[in-house]
């Protein structure tokens, strides 16, 4: 709470000494000064006053007004025809090109975790942002050939990921539409109980899913999120195979004949084994299993963020209002190791710039040497995000640079 109370404070500190303001123009200028200028940026300053349609001709302008205003949240918006401060002169005013993004809130688990609720959120449950962002970052990656997958920690209690590919930033609202719609599993709202309906056949999509989920679904959601080990969610489960409504008593009474969500989980996978072994009529679904690990733990996407070129997300390195966590980029590869508990708050980071100055001071006064001045920032623990993000740049601005010289030997071929 204290941190809180000292938002204000905390955040001028931040945008004078720690936030990675070059890295950040790196990344929104893709190498091209016009496009930067033509982003849209939103501001939430003081008393929850939102400014929209920001926009800044260099990186010097974003700086001094990032200084001046010490926004509480950030959100990025997309590249418009031209800069975002004229629309109210232009009649004709629209996006030209956006990041592909995706928004994935642990909110949206709670009808499948036990752990936590609302804007909590724990070590056990932060498990099902592990298995989205391997599923999407797979799907992306391999089915539709996206290499420049940025992955942030939303500061609370979700995950956003931005596709940076050239061809993904011109991707027009229909075509987002069906990317968004493909990597989509789950449907129906808190009416529908049974929310996933495979076909006979599987899509190689679904089955690399799978993979993922079965190593960890018995261990996360059958034991730590007990799954079957209450009445109640119990219930919820029988609910699922509402369709097989001949079996559902049958199930039932199974379940009880055993106390444990494990040992109830491996009783209705044995018995509905053997059913469909037996070619049981009574079974319509003939893939309940895996429907049930997919409701249970697929990524739950808000594809409305994903499909609309005017919808703005919250910017990497801004600064949650609520926990003053920053919000940094992770490595999907090791996001197993990820521990939300651990992202630093403003104050942490300050912390270890003290700590770091004084303990280079004492190193100075011990031997007599002149300590080499470094950024902030490379003083705390925000360095390792850093990192991660610089690495990504690198890769997007050396394809960037292919592309320039393959489209320039391709002209000098004429």
């Amino acid at each position: 709470m204290a941190a809180q109370n000292n938002l204000p404070d905390l955040l001028r500190v931040y945008y004078q000494r720690l936030f990675p303001y070059n890295d950040y123009y790196r990344w929104l200028s893709y190498g091209n000064g016009n496009l930067f200028s033509r982003r849209e940026f939103s501001f939430t300053v003081q008393d929850d006053v939102y400014i929209r349609f920001q926009a800044f001709k260099n990186l010097n302008q974003l700086m001094t007004e990032m200084k001046r205003l010490n926004p509480h949240k950030i959100d990025i918006g997309a590249v418009y025809n031209v800069p975002p401060t004229e629309h109210k002169y232009e009649t004709k005013f629209f996006p030209v090109e956006k990041e592909l993004v995706f928004d994935i809130d642990m909110t949206d688990y709670d009808e499948v975790r036990t752990c936590c609720s609302g804007t909590d959120i724990c070590n056990k449950c932060w498990k099902y942002m592990s298995i989205a962002c391997k599923i999407i970052d797979a799907a992306l990656r391999e089915d539709f050939g996206f290499r420049h997958i940025l992955w942030v920690f939303s500061g609370r209690r979700g995950v956003h990921c931005w596709v940076c590919d050239k061809k993904a930033r011109s991707l027009n609202v229909s075509a987002r539409s069906a990317v968004a719609e493909y990597l989509q599993l789950i449907r129906g709202g808190a009416y529908m109980k049974k929310k996933v309906k495979l076909p006979q056949k599987f899509h190689h999509s679904v089955e690399r899913a799978l993979e993922i989920i079965k190593p960890v679904f018995v261990p996360m959601c059958v034991e730590e999120q007990n799954m079957l080990g209450t009445e109640e969610n119990m219930n919820k489960f029988l609910e699922i195979i509402h369709t097989e409504e001949d079996m559902r008593a049958e199930v039932k009474t199974l379940l009880h004949k055993y106390t444990t969500s494990k040992a109830r989980w491996e009783a209705f996978d044995q018995y509905y084994t053997q059913q469909l072994q037996s070619n049981s009529k009574k079974w319509r679904t003939r893939h309940l299993i895996e429907e049930i690990m997919i409701q249970y733990s697929y990524p739950r996407l808000d594809i409305h963020v994903s499909k609309a070129l005017n919808h703005l997300l919250k910017s990497p390195y801004c600064v949650h209002p609520k926990t003053t966590k920053v919000c940094v980029p992770f490595n999907p590869k090791t996001v197993d190791n990820f521990d939300p508990d651990t992202v630093p708050t403003i104050q942490t980071l300050l912390d270890e710039v003290d700590a770091y100055d004084a303990k280079e001071l004492a190193r100075q006064k011990e031997e007599s040497i002149d300590v080499r001045r470094i950024r902030d920032y490379k003083k705390t623990s925000m360095n390792k995000s850093l990192h991660i993000f610089q690495e990504f740049l690198r890769n997007l601005e050396d394809s960037n640079r292919g592309e320039k010289i393959a489209q320039s030997d391709i002209k000098m071929e004429f």
